[in-house]
């Protein structure tokens, strides 16, 4: 069989499907799990390479590698029987995982972690990198800027490292390891990652001081209840994994192969001209690239652009037939009020709606003095690329037009727009 979707088909499915609150689903009798939870360190030359697996698809090569110890309670039978009423929820999120499920397993393969661990965005996110929380978290393991940032994630005016499938991975799979040394137990270790290591800590110590266990369940009552079902609902989603027929749920094929590969950018490109160059829409580029927040990408030569393989091979070749720039845009940095978009437009030979649209900035707002945006180069001579250090340092801070009854300035966060997330978690 092939793969149950392609790109674009997965596209529909992460613009159109709803997002998910959090899977509810799967009773605890999975078959498949390990007794042993793997260790937490990196894999050893032992460890399985991926030409040894005989799955087809990707959701065999995780059920052979469960190893978190099953919880078998009520609130996995419930999450169970509220999911398997519900089994086209699990064809669309199945959509959107094929572009990121066999890059998330290798990863954990690498490392000697669980591969259940793999089913976490879907409880986070629904696999859909444009989930973002009331709390502020983003992309697939929903990180907070501010964990994001203690795990080297790059948040600026121009991409959010959170959304991108490589560094989020990479971070969430750090973060996993490191709390699983903290606390010797994955599911407690899953615990700290929805209510923050300090949480788990104080839990601990209380019921230490009280005489009473500490694993994950004894501890479950004194958590909130989206904590106290986070574990279960993982529960709920491995034993569907393991077993689908028995809950009614149908799980499209995923190739047991890479989805996409990482290509070098050379210099800045337009998100619309690289997609041109891959011979993909628009939406599909994106989908493989949620980070860049901007209409051109920046960055360094560690900045990569993720493709499908036959789409990477045309890039090279539609490049090296490239005979005109890559970008059509620089930044400019506002100096004073005189500076409307209007102007700005005029200036730059273009509309105000341009320069909204390409910079995030909402009507009846205007740019404050200091504010860096981007707009059209006007000049051949404008055709290096934005240097690093406006990339990493630029702002935008908007007020009010005059008229307007609000007041004050306010620093504009770019939220993208996508289904919010349930989750208040402030922790990650």
């Amino acid at each position: 069989m092939t793969r149950y979707t392609s790109l674009a088909a997965a596209i529909v499915l992460l613009c159109s499907a709803p997002l998910a609150m959090a899977i509810d689903a799967a009773p605890a009798n999975a078959t498949g799990s390990a007794t042993l939870a793997r260790n937490a360190g990196p894999a050893t030359a032992a460890s399985l390479k991926v030409d040894e697996y005989k799955e087809t698809d990707v959701w065999g090569r995780i059920r052979s590698g469960y190893a978190i110890p099953d919880i078998n309670n009520n609130l996995v039978e419930r999450h169970a029987k509220s999911y398997s009423a519900k089994p086209e929820y699990m064809a669309r999120i199945s959509g959107r995982a094929s572009l990121y499920m066999y890059h998330v397993v290798q990863e954990l393969e690498k490392r000697g972690m669980p591969t259940e661990l793999a089913l976490l965005p879907i409880i986070e996110s629904a696999f859909n990198p444009q989930a973002l929380s009331s709390a502020d978290a983003a992309g697939i393991w929903q990180f907070v800027p501010g964990t994001g940032k203690d795990f080297n994630l790059k948040q600026n005016t121009f991409k959010d490292e959170r959304r991108g499938v490589l560094a989020s991975t990479d971070a969430a799979l750090t973060y996993l390891q490191r709390l699983y040394t903290m606390f010797g137990d994955w599911q407690l270790a899953l615990a700290a990652y929805n209510w923050g290591e300090g949480n788990v800590q104080k839990a601990i110590k209380r019921n230490q001081e009280a005489g009473k266990p500490t694993d994950f369940e004894s501890l479950a009552d004194s958590m909130p209840a989206e904590t106290r079902n986070y574990v279960p609902k993982l529960q709920a989603v491995k034993n569907i994994v393991a077993n689908p027929g028995q809950y009614g749920v149908n799980l499209p094929v995923i190739d047991n192969q890479p989805y996409f590969t990482a290509v070098d950018k050379t210099s800045d490109i337009d998100i619309a001209v690289a997609a041109q160059l891959a011979e993909m829409s628009l939406a599909e580029f994106k989908a493989l690239n949620p980070q860049f927040k901007r209409p051109v990408i920046t960055g360094d030569e560690k900045t990569k652009i993720l493709l499908p393989k036959e789409n990477a091979e045309k890039f090279h070749l539609n490049l090296a037939q490239w005979g005109q720039a890559l970008s059509s845009w620089t930044t400019h940095k506002i100096t004073g009020a005189k500076e409307s978009i209007t102007s700005l437009a005029s200036k730059f030979g273009t509309t105000p709606e341009v320069i909204r649209s390409a910079n995030n900035i909402p009507a009846q707002t205007r740019l404050k003095a200091g504010s860096t945006i981007l707009v059209p180069r006007i000049s051949a001579s404008m055709h290096s690329d934005i240097a690093e250090n406006i990339v990493d340092n630029a702002v935008m801070t908007l007020e009010a037009d005059r008229g307007d009854k609000r007041s004050g300035a306010r620093t504009q966060r770019y939220k993208s727009k996508a289904v919010a997330v349930s989750s208040k978690r402030k922790h990650r």
